[in-house]
């Protein structure tokens, strides 16, 4: 693929994933072309669908959701506190309640083989990162790979814009509500 193509085509998976993120799945592909700066006709001759499309974003997801995984297994036995704190406010970055838009909007379709895949990996990657946490006592012992990434995808969901607007700083109040829930409890908090 030529390089103006290749950017194009990342171009429209950016501004979808924004715009899914903001607006839910459901978004005009119009208005994906729009704000991608190519013409609708464009659009389709990247992606011949909306579960064309939609699939990209999740790989999108999934991918940079694998790359924050491996920052946190290299820097969890140096500084375990701040790479456990910079993987889930990675993860919130990523705006995963785009993901979970996009992975739920073809209800009617199974994944493709390359999103399950991809989102079977990711979650091994969560799970690596999780256990190496649970050892330096981070995280609550009974945390699974997809808890996290659901919890931290309804974090970070699309909110109707009056709930946008009168709560403005609502993700990063719930994730440090998350964070501080997610945190291992010393042995007599837990007994009885």
């Amino acid at each position: 693929m030529r390089s103006d193509a290749l950017r194009r085509r990342e171009a429209i998976v950016r501004e979808a994933r924004r715009l899914f993120a903001a607006h839910g799945a459901s978004v005009p592909l119009e208005t994906i072309a729009e704000a991608s700066g190519v013409g609708i006709a464009t659009l389709y001759r990247n992606f011949a669908s909306r579960a064309e499309l939609t699939d990209a974003v999740a790989l999108s997801i999934l991918d940079e959701m694998r790359e924050a995984a491996g920052r946190a297994l290299e820097a969890l036995p140096r500084t375990p506190d701040d790479a456990w704190r910079r993987f889930l406010h990675a993860l919130v970055g990523l705006d995963l309640g785009a993901l979970t838009e996009a992975l739920a909007h073809p209800a009617d379709a199974e994944l493709s083989a390359g999103v399950r895949a991809a989102q079977d990996d990711t979650l091994g990657r969560v799970a690596d990162v999780l256990t190496v946490a649970r050892v330096a006592g981070l995280v609550r012992a009974d945390l699974a790979p997809l808890e996290l990434v659901l919890a931290v995808g309804m974090i970070t969901r699309p909110q109707p814009a009056a709930i946008a607007a009168s709560t403005p700083h609502l993700v990063p109040r719930l994730t440090a509500i998350l964070e501080a829930g997610l945190r291992a409890q010393p042995p007599e908090a837990t007994a009885g």
